[in-house]
């Protein structure tokens, strides 16, 4: 009988994971749109939990912090070996400088993500804390073809990012990892501005405008994003786990999804 992994909200980078899972002869069950099953259907939903020896959510807080599966599900996660993808967000803006797992969570704009991480480490999950993420279909290649990529004049504004195949890898390498948080980011933090351009120069084109935070008109969202400025640190995962991205710089990540 094939060990299963359940997974709470099937979406971009749970569903690499899932496919990986797969290949390697988990049954993997799921909620979300694209997913095995209903996050509503509670019988379901417990019958194949029950069964489970792995559990993984994507799923984002609900207001005020509150997870939605812990508050659901929580009571039926005892004894399973539990995984969150959570956000370096939780580190707030640290004026560029490097986090790593020990710097203080909560500061920052992402206050609800903070205390759903806290949840589930207190569930004694692995969290892994994430940057910004791209891969296929989810790339600078993607919002240049669609007008969305922007470049803003924000000197010293720095950031972390990761490619999806290197969080399924180290999630991989992680299964039965020891519970706690774990960042994972590539080796070259750097402002937004340069991914953009070299996307450009693989492209052949010129890049867009460089324009005010004001001017660019974004969303609220987008600006938030650019209000923090830090660098992640991976250490741990590679010192613990072996895990070396794949893509260790945008580079190597933007050649290989070059259209």
């Amino acid at each position: 009988m094939s060990p299963r992994f359940f997974i709470f909200g099937l979406g971009y980078t749970a569903a690499r994971l899932a496919a990986a899972l797969s290949a390697r002869g988990w049954e993997v069950i799921s909620t979300g749109r694209d997913g095995t099953l209903s996050f509503e259907d509670e019988g379901s939903v417990r019958l194949a939990l029950a069964d489970a020896g792995h559990v993984l959510s994507s799923v984002p807080p609900g207001g005020e912090g509150l997870d939605p599966v812990l508050d659901r599900y929580g009571a039926a996660l005892g004894g399973k070996t539990l995984h969150y993808l959570s956000s370096t967000g939780v580190y707030g803006d640290s004026g560029g400088a490097w986090v790593d797992e020990s710097a203080p969570v909560g500061r920052g704009r992402r206050t609800a993500r903070a205390e759903a991480d806290a949840a589930w480490l207190a569930a004694g999950a692995r969290v892994w804390r994430l940057p910004g993420i791209y891969g296929p279909g989810r790339s600078p290649f993607e919002r240049l073809a669609e007008g969305r990529a922007h470049r803003i004049d924000l000197p010293g504004q720095v950031f972390s990012r990761i490619h999806a195949d290197d969080i399924v890898a180290a999630v991989l390498l992680g299964l039965d990892a020891p519970p706690g948080a774990w960042n994972l980011a590539d080796d070259l933090p750097c402002p937004q501005n340069r991914v953009i351009e070299h996307a450009c120069r693989l492209l052949g084109r010129e890049p867009p405008p460089l324009l005010s935070l004001e001017a660019a008109n974004l969303s609220p969202m987008a600006r938030a994003f650019y209000a923090e400025n830090r660098r992640v640190a991976s250490g741990k995962a590679r010192r613990l786990l072996g895990w070396r991205p794949a893509y260790p710089t945008y580079a190597e990540g933007l050649a290989a999804l070059r259209p």
